[in-house]
């Protein structure tokens, strides 16, 4: 049975790293799961995730000229790569939206600092006469 990129099998955890685990294929080939490649949120430890052993559902992502094997835990889930759309999102603005938000922002700002530079005269270095 050779090995194919994008087919998913079932393994044996053989041996774990710091690294990432060591999955041994139906066929004995045996391929490397990145500890980038375990779950879909951060991995500090590999031990909180596998244990030697265990069973597991890979997918192929990669097959090296030199015969290493690169497998994926997380991408072998049905689910992966949906992602949920949010539900209350605001419609997109058009640019002359933005553009008008944009000028409205600004008079504010220029009129707070006028209002603020103006405030300040008269200070230390004003001139008396």
């Amino acid at each position: 049975m050779s090995i194919e990129v994008g087919s998913k099998l079932q393994g044996k955890v053989t041996g774990i790293t710091n690294f990432g685990a060591f999955v041994e294929l139906p066929d004995g080939q045996t391929g490397l799961v990145h500890i980038s490649e375990v779950a879909d949120n951060y991995v500090k430890d590999i031990n909180d995730h596998l244990s030697e052993g265990d069973k597991v559902e890979v997918k192929v992502i990669n097959v090296g000229k030199d015969g290493k094997i690169g497998l994926s835990i997380k991408k072998a889930k049905e689910n992966y790569g949906r992602r949920n759309k949010p539900q209350n999102r605001k419609p997109a603005e058009s640019f002359e939206q933005k553009m008008n938000r944009f000028l409205k922002d600004s008079d504010e700002r220029l009129a707070s600092l006028k209002k603020h530079t103006e405030s300040k005269r008269g200070g230390r270095g004003a001139k008396k006469g």
